[in-house]
This record gives C-alpha cells, structure tokens and sequence, in this order.
C-alpha cells in the first residue's frame, strides 16, 4: 500500500520580498473576492505561484486549488455523479473544483492557454460567488466563494480583451533589478529550503498579524453601513477611468470596491480619494486602451490676467509658447535629374520599320 506524498510546507506570506504590488493586490482580493480575482502578468521565477499558496495559509480553513491545463469543463464547474445514475439512482450531482475551492484559493497557472470556455465559467463564479450548472439533465446551484488568481506570461500569448476585462485586478511583474535586494530574497529562500519550520517560526507573529488583520477587514467589507464615501471619490474614479478610455462602467465598479477593500484593510473610517489613487493602477493596467497610453497629457491653459486686458508682447509669447521648439521651414533646392536613355535607338527603329 503506497501513502500520498506530504504537500510542501508553504512559504509565509509575511516573508515575500521585492513585490509589493502582488502583496497589496491578493490582500484585496481576499477581502472582497467579489472583485472578481486577480491577474498576474510577469516573467517565470517571479514569485506568483508561491504568493498564490501563502495567500490562502492567511485565510481561516481556507483550501487552495489548483486547475490543471488539462482540465475540462465537467471537472471544473461538476457534473452528472455517473456511478448514481447507472446504478439506477436518481440523478445525483457530482461537484467540481469550483465546489472544493469554496471559500480559498483557486489558482490557475498559464490561464491564457485554457480554452474561452472555461475561463467564462471561471470568471462568472469569481465575481457572482455562485456556480450554475445546467447540463446533463441535472440543473444544480451551489456557492463558490473563492479568491481567483491567474498567472500568465505575457510572451506565450495573451487573453481575449473582453476576459481581461471581466478579471478585478492586474498585476505585472518584473525582475528585480537592484542588487541587493535580489541577494536578500534569494538569502530568505535559502533559509526557508533549509529549515521550513524554522523559518516559519520567524514569521509566524506576522503572518498571526495579517491573518487577523484580513479577518477585520472582510468583517467590515460586509457591512454595507460601513465606509462611506463622497462625491470627491466619485468624481476621481470617473476622471482616471475616463483618462484610460476604458469600455463600460466595470473598472468604476471595480475601483470603488477595491478603494473600499484597501479602506477596510487599514482601519480607514471612509474611502478617501487617496484609497482611489492607491488602486488605480491594478484596475486600470489591463483595460486601459493603447491610444491612451501613447497620448501625452495636454499642457493646462495659460492663466489670463484679473481684468481681462492683453497685450501685444503676451500675445506674441503667447503664441511662440504654443509652437515651441518649431523649426522655420528651408528651402529645398531641385537636383537636376539626368535624362533617361531609350532602350533602343531611334536611327535602328526608323531602319526596322523600312
């Protein structure tokens, strides 16, 4: 009789390094999962799988889950239980990996190269907490409340805009470039390869502090009388998404969930335009459109004076401002070009034709 294996002891999550984008993005999504998951876009070695595992070791009985390449739709969304039914039982629904991952993680590696059919399924259980199934004869609901993370590398393709749309947050990742702190994470992963549990004691009053900490904020995330917020947060949500050009109203929704994530998570007593500012860019990485990007922002207008005169001299700076670094057109000379030789002689025509 062969035993299973022992899974790995997981890296704390206290102890990552060099990525705090990654760290503030899963933390939201843990508070309020009902934004709808994260997205990591970055090279290999950068550390998602294993933030991925951490993240769920914070949450409370949290399981983590992984979905395989793979994997089809009956085993992610469920199906008909077969040994029920052919046994002449009455039709017996048999759940899938949306059902164990209920209330953890649920992480998928390489999500651009799973077929559309089941990143939909996946992105429609992520941000309604709900699975539907109706299929097989069977039509079955259950809840699916889990942090969606999905990884992906930029270089072997990437998703469809109207899936990337419907995933809350992006992070992009990127190598480390400064060298210091590249030895002191390859030091901590040392250290953690060595001796798992000891390097876990060193963590484990922090990682008892974030635990406790994502526990209060998913508390107050529930609370739809707590956190408030005004027209000032209104009117830069709208701003910064209408600077991206973005399609629809899902990245306002998102970034008022996420500014309101980010609230629960420190303590705040409301949402402030600062919260906004903070999340913006994990909203709006992946939806901004590329015309956006390129368009360089438009200096502000020239302030005009109290009463409304002008003269000459302001006029003239006025509009040597607005053609600055303009060059006065030159003259182009025009080169002679020399007169091109016909393939065959006039003389030798005129004689072919007599």
């Amino acid at each position: 009789m062969t035993t299973a294996a022992p899974m790995p002891v997981p890296f704390p999550f206290a102890a990552i390094a060099g990525q705090p984008h990654l760290r503030q993005a899963l933390l939201l999504a843990a508070v309020d999962p009902g934004l709808g998951g994260v997205l990591i876009e970055g090279p290999r070695g950068t550390a998602k799988t294993t933030a991925a595992r951490a993240l769920a070791e914070l949450l409370p009985g949290a399981p983590f889950v992984t979905l395989p390449l793979g994997a089809s739709l009956e085993s992610l969304v469920g199906t008909l239980d077969l040994g029920q039914a052919l046994a002449g039982h009455e039709l017996k629904f048999a759940p899938g990996l949306l059902a164990r991952a209920h209330g953890g993680v649920l992480y998928v590696d390489e999500i651009n190269l799973l077929p559309d059919a089941l990143i939909d399924s996946l992105l429609d259980a992520a941000a309604s907490g709900v699975n539907v199934v109706e299929r097989d004869g069977i039509s079955h609901r259950h809840a699916a409340r889990f942090v969606l993370v999905g990884t992906m590398n930029p270089e072997e393709g990437t998703l469809r805009p109207q899936l990337l749309d419907r995933f809350g947050l992006c992070v992009q990742l990127r190598n480390i470039g400064d060298a210091a702190e590249r030895q002191a994470i390859v030091r901590a992963r040392l250290a953690f390869d060595a001796d798992p549990q000891g390097f876990r004691a060193k963590h484990a009053q922090e990682e008892a502090e974030l635990a406790a900490a994502l526990i209060r904020a998913r508390v107050l995330v529930a609370d739809a009388a707590a956190l408030p917020y005004g027209d000032a947060v209104h009117e830069a949500v709208g701003a910064l998404c209408i600077a991206s050009g973005v399609d629809g109203l899902r990245a306002d929704l998102v970034m008022l969930r996420s500014a309101r994530a980010l609230a629960a998570w420190e303590g705040a007593a409301a949402i402030t335009t600062d919260h906004v500012q903070r999340v913006a860019e994990a909203v709006l990485l992946h939806r901004r459109k590329p015309e956006a990007e390129a368009a360089a922002p438009a200096p502000p207008p020239r302030a005009a004076k109290l009463d409304g005169s002008s003269n000459g001299k302001d006029e003239a700076n006025s509009a040597g401002d607005e053609d600055w670094g303009a060059m006065p057109p030159e003259p182009v000379g025009i080169e002679r070009v020399k007169p091109l030789r016909p393939l065959i002689d006039r003389t030798q025509a005129a004689s072919k034709k007599v």
